[in-house]
């Protein structure tokens, strides 16, 4: 796996956290600037994901086993658009709050990946 791509995601994630959480703390819904820096905390965890499938793919293994890995690796996707989703049928200051805390979510799979992997 990759290590910087993977402390990028985590970190981009973490950004995000942190901005939607801001918009929380400010009684604000998520906005079309949200969803955008949703697009592309999705896109390197889209990446990331395609390299650990190339990976596999090329014979290399994790240290705790290909089924788990996979399975962090698809969850690590899907975190941050479940939650923008969510976030859109709340049109509240919890939608901000959603996504703040799937944000958290992707940045906590992102280092269970780093130690899945071997780092």
């Amino acid at each position: 796996m990759l290590d910087a791509l993977t402390f990028a995601v985590a970190a981009a994630a973490l950004v995000l956290a942190a901005w939607c959480g801001h918009a929380a703390y400010r009684d604000q819904p998520t906005k079309d600037w949200h969803f955008i820096g949703m697009a592309v905390v999705s896109v390197l965890a889209l990446v990331q994901m395609v390299i650990g499938f190339v990976q596999l793919g090329r014979g290399e293994r994790p240290e705790q086993g290909t089924a788990v890995f996979v399975a962090y690796l698809i969850g690590a996707f899907a975190a941050v658009p479940a939650a923008g989703v969510l976030s859109l049928s709340e049109r509240t200051r919890w939608g901000s709050v959603t996504v703040s805390a799937g944000a958290v979510v992707l940045a906590v799979l992102e280092v269970r990946l780093y130690d899945i992997w071997g780092g």
